[in-house]
């Protein structure tokens, strides 16, 4: 039997149905489910969180080969699907949560080091990459299956934005491969890509500055055809002389928009920035944190 029909036949059975209002598209190619799972690298004493499983087909293969899976899907009727087919399977904890919402401390079981394997809702692949990237129990390496362009963009190749920066803070992005549309069913109308993000032990900045460091490079992106010291002293609100003074000490262009910079420009701006005595972000802070704040951070640390 073909996957497709098997995929079928599973949702006929349980009055089930492709919804594309959750970005609902199961993928069905067993090369791209082997793909997917040499990417992750595997190991026994893994523990894997899963984001919208569906029927369970790159569930089935996970639990083949880790620890713990930890299934968080969305749909109710898929739920109930994966309760009923997966009943007997030990290691697999299957939990009905938005993940965007989704504290992991329910889980109670999660230790300090895990992975993120997913076929993810493309609709969501922006937020759920910060989530965990910007959580204070960060995975060690995420491999999700993702669109092409957004997967291009965090590369940064191409049009790099606040995305690209905010993921190489954190992690080394990689395009395993291209997946076409016929991978899927029902098929996309878009490319996709296997995404993997090894995460590193520590940010590119220290903990403390992290969250500054984001304010930065939003505010450089948010007018990103102005000259990068016009945009900073919009967001910084302070003088565009001293913002200038900054960049020429970090040796940048004063020229130079948003997207000229690489990820060290970066870091040596905000050095310079809050070596001024006028901290240019203590006044931002308690009205900027926007998704850093713990209050909005879904994830949090846990017992071993």
């Amino acid at each position: 039997m073909s996957k497709v029909q098997e995929l079928k036949d599973l949702l006929q059975h349980y009055g089930l149905w492709a919804n594309r209002n959750l970005g609902q598209n199961f993928l069905v190619t067993e090369s791209v489910f082997d793909k997917i799972l040499g990417a992750a690298d595997l190991k026994p004493d893994d523990t894997v969180i899963e984001v919208g499983p569906g029927t369970g087909f790159l569930t089935e293969k996970l639990v083949e080969k880790v620890k713990k899976v930890i299934a968080v899907e969305y749909d109710a009727g898929m739920v109930r699907l994966l309760r009923e087919r997966f009943f007997n399977v030990k290691n697999l904890e299957i939990i009905h949560s938005d993940i965007l919402k989704f504290w992991i401390r329910g889980s109670g079981v999660l230790p300090r080091k895990y992975k993120v394997v997913a076929n993810i809702p493309y609709y969501i692949t922006s937020p759920l990459i910060k989530l965990f990237l910007q959580s204070d129990c960060r995975p060690t390496q995420m491999v999700i299956l993702v669109q092409r362009e957004v997967a291009d963009k965090v590369c940064g190749n191409g049009d790099k934005g606040v995305l690209t920066l905010e993921t190489q803070l954190f992690g080394s992005p990689k395009i395993i491969d291209i997946v076409p549309p016929g991978a899927f069913w029902p098929a996309p109308k878009v490319e996709s890509a296997i995404l993997q993000i090894k995460v590193f032990p520590k940010p590119k900045v220290p903990e403390k500055d992290v969250q500054d460091f984001i304010r930065l490079i939003k505010f450089g992106f948010n007018q990103r055809r102005k000259k990068l010291a016009n945009s900073l002293e919009a967001g910084l609100r302070i003088d565009i002389n001293l913002i200038r003074e900054a960049m020429t000490k970090a040796k940048i262009d004063l020229s130079w928009r948003a997207e000229n910079l690489e990820i060290g420009d970066w870091q040596r701006v905000l050095k310079e920035l809050t070596r001024s005595t006028l901290r240019p972000f203590d006044g931002l802070r308690a009205q900027c944190s926007g998704s850093l704040s713990k209050k909005s951070n879904g994830l949090t640390k846990l017992k071993n």
